[in-house]
């Protein structure tokens, strides 16, 4: 009888220590920070490696927030797959509550499939011996043990929670003696010297049952709140959306708080931790000297990655999106280029680009939430110039997607079509554009843009008017739910 396996990726968080490249709107999880698939992509395809003769891997269950779900979406149609469910949290409550609705998710047709619950932000070199460590966790979890995947440390590394285990059993997993907070340096190297001490990597695997057991039996608040939220859930094809006055009441906490630390030490529980190591060239991608790791670099421990040109520089990574960078005489350097912003930091002191962000948050800026190319459902825009009323547009339209039905109050808007087909509405008219065309949108005029084609329609819009920001639309109809 073969082992029902249900993956589950946690796609939320922000991922703030990889900006300027990650924004809160188009995080680090859905980055392609190396080769052609984002980092999201590849959790997925490495989840769909675990089956074997004894192991079945269903679609994945994807934990996300609103705002990112036509990414998710759009990610895994680019990989020819979709999810079993789409979970949108209405706020983050931290990972306890977030497993919680996998699990409900999971139970509530009446099965009781094996989760394996993984960040959608972690990189791992090599998938052979990653398969064969969750492959042994699966088996593990079946019995009714809780998992957790533990990293074999290669460094004394500061920024990681350990984990105290026993020796090997004739399985390969540990038993799980404690799990250590974060450690100053010396005591990591003593983590070391000593053997036996594991980096918590956060991904878990378990019976969904078992889980909703040890969250009723440690934190049943959490497990009766979240269920409350699920109960009053409304469903959208592969959406789904708890209750979100239900779920702002759930208490945030994480997996390893709620359950994880508290079942060591604690047999009359009935809830036993076991660990498997994985040594799998595994990586959080946690911040910019992190990504330095995981690079190819030059002879002079260089990585680049874009137009890049390095001058007498050693251990500096530099990544350039849009234009030529170039650096001489640096060493330990981080340099990030965007459109519209660029970062310089010492590597060592990646962790704080953080308060980078922070500092954003509170000037109201908006370099910390959006890129100058923003993506939407349908496609996506760059702005590429702007001034005293007026602002030019770059837009990319998918084929067969369409815009909203929609007008301004306060511009006017100029169409040009750079390549493909465009079917205009423009008040009470219909139009057929090509290449080279254009039409002219007049203020409070009621307008719609579809690309009827099988290939990207790309044209420049030319706004002008007293106001132009994006919340000057009023939609009439949408393809995508939104009413703003």
């Amino acid at each position: 009888m073969k082992l029902n396996l249900l993956p589950v990726i946690m796609a939320g968080g922000s991922g703030t220590r990889l900006w300027p490249l990650s924004r809160a709107l188009y995080p680090k999880q859905f980055l392609v920070l190396q080769g052609n698939q984002s980092l999201f992509q590849q959790a997925h395809l490495r989840l769909q490696s675990l089956g074997a003769q004894d192991i079945e891997v269903a679609k994945p269950c994807v934990v996300g927030n609103e705002e990112h779900r036509f990414l998710v979406l759009d990610q895994l149609r680019e990989l020819k797959g979709e999810p079993s469910s789409l979970l949108l949290e209405p706020v983050g409550r931290n990972t306890a509550p977030a497993v919680a609705l996998a699990a409900l998710q999971a139970v509530a047709a009446g099965d009781d499939p094996i989760l394996v619950v993984t960040p959608a932000d972690q990189t791992v070199t090599d998938e052979a011996a990653y398969t064969k460590a969750l492959q042994l966790a699966v088996r593990c979890a079946a019995k009714g043990d809780i998992v957790i995947l533990g990293i074999t440390p290669d460094r004394p590394e500061t920024g990681f929670g350990y984990i105290r285990t026993g020796q090997a059993e004739a399985d390969g997993a540990r038993g799980v003696l404690a799990f250590v907070e974060k450690p100053n340096l010396e005591t990591a190297k003593g983590y070391l010297a000593e053997g036996g001490y594991f980096w918590n990597s956060g991904m878990f695997v378990m019976r969904a049952s078992r889980w909703l057991a040890a969250l009723e039996h440690f934190r049943p608040d959490i497990l009766q709140a979240t269920r409350q939220s699920f109960d009053v859930r409304t469903t959208d094809a592969s959406f789904v959306r708890p209750g979100k006055a239900e779920f702002a009441q759930v208490p945030s906490e994480s997996v390893d708080y709620a359950v994880m630390e508290q079942c060591p030490g604690k047999p009359a529980s009935g809830f036993v931790v076991r660990m498997v190591p994985l040594d799998a060239g595994w990586s959080d991608l946690g911040a910019w000297d992190a990504v330095w790791q995981v690079s190819p670099q030059d002879a002079q421990g260089n990585a680049s990655q874009g137009d890049a040109l390095l001058h007498n520089s050693r251990n500096t990574l530099v990544h350039a999106t849009s234009r030529l960078v170039a650096t001489v005489g640096l060493d330990n350097i981080v340099v990030v280029e965007t459109p519209d912003a660029v970062l310089v930091a010492d590597r060592s002191c990646s962790q704080d680009v953080k308060q980078i962000v922070n500092a954003l948050a509170l000037q109201e800026r908006s370099e910390g939430t959006v890129h100058r190319r923003v993506h939407r459902p349908w496609g996506w825009y760059d702005s590429i110039d702007f001034g005293p009323r007026f602002q030019v547009k770059r837009i990319m339209v998918k084929p067969k997607a369409s815009l909203s039905l929609q007008m301004h109050h306060h511009r006017a808007e100029h169409w040009i079509v750079v390549s493909g087909t465009a079917e205009v509405t423009n008040g009470d008219k219909v139009l057929m554009l090509s290449e080279n065309q254009s039409t002219y949108i007049p203020l409070g005029t009621v307008h719609r843009l579809v690309n009827p084609g099988t290939i990207p329609l790309e044209i420049i819009e030319v706004q002008s008017g007293s106001y132009l920001g994006e919340d000057d639309i009023v939609r009439f109809q949408d393809n995508y739910g939104r009413s703003v």
